[in-house]
């Protein structure tokens, strides 16, 4: 297991977001990203990309990614999802305006993703979030090589979730 981001990273519009650089240009289009998914915090229906949902509106939460040769265990998020990401090229977790951006270290196929998120809903109540305050909410960002499979709600604990989730359940699937 390599762990290849670990520690604050800006949010805004509660947004941040993984790239690969030969995917699709993306538009940051929230309906097409979530288009005919179960999930509503990883949106992974356009290729290449990744459009993460936070609690937090804007300002530093806690942020980890790794990347493993096998399947992890569950890490034990409140709440927890699953969706399926290729990465054509050179894939980075970007922040909202790509402002910073760090180079995730994942060979070019086909991978599963596991997002899991704690204290969504405090970080929403929060709001918004200056760098010398605590956390609120905290995220892992977990890939490891696996062929493409249906996204999924693996657990669901946070209201913020909960409405994320329903979002999605009212859009069209194909």
């Amino acid at each position: 297991m390599r762990t290849v981001v670990h520690g604050d990273v800006h949010v805004h519009y509660g947004q941040i977001y993984v790239h690969s650089e030969a995917g699709e240009p993306f538009e940051g289009d929230l309906s097409a990203c979530f288009a005919g998914q179960r999930n509503g915090l990883c949106g992974a229906a356009v290729r290449g990309h990744l459009f993460l949902i936070t609690g937090l509106h804007t300002g530093e939460v806690g942020f980890t990614a790794e990347v493993h040769e096998t399947e992890p265990p569950d890490a034990g998020g409140e709440d927890v999802v699953e969706a399926s990401f290729r990465a054509d090229g050179a894939a980075r977790l970007v922040t909202w305006g790509g402002e910073d951006w760090w180079d995730l270290e994942l060979a070019p196929g086909d991978y599963r993703v596991r997002y899991s998120g704690t204290g969504m809903d405090a970080g929403r109540e929060r709001d918004t979030r200056p760098g010398d305050e605590p956390r609120q909410d905290t995220y892992l960002l977990q890939f490891w090589p696996a062929p493409p499979a249906p996204d999924t709600v693996v657990r669901e604990s946070s209201a913020i979730a909960a409405y994320w989730h329903g979002l999605t359940s009212r859009t069209d699937r194909p």
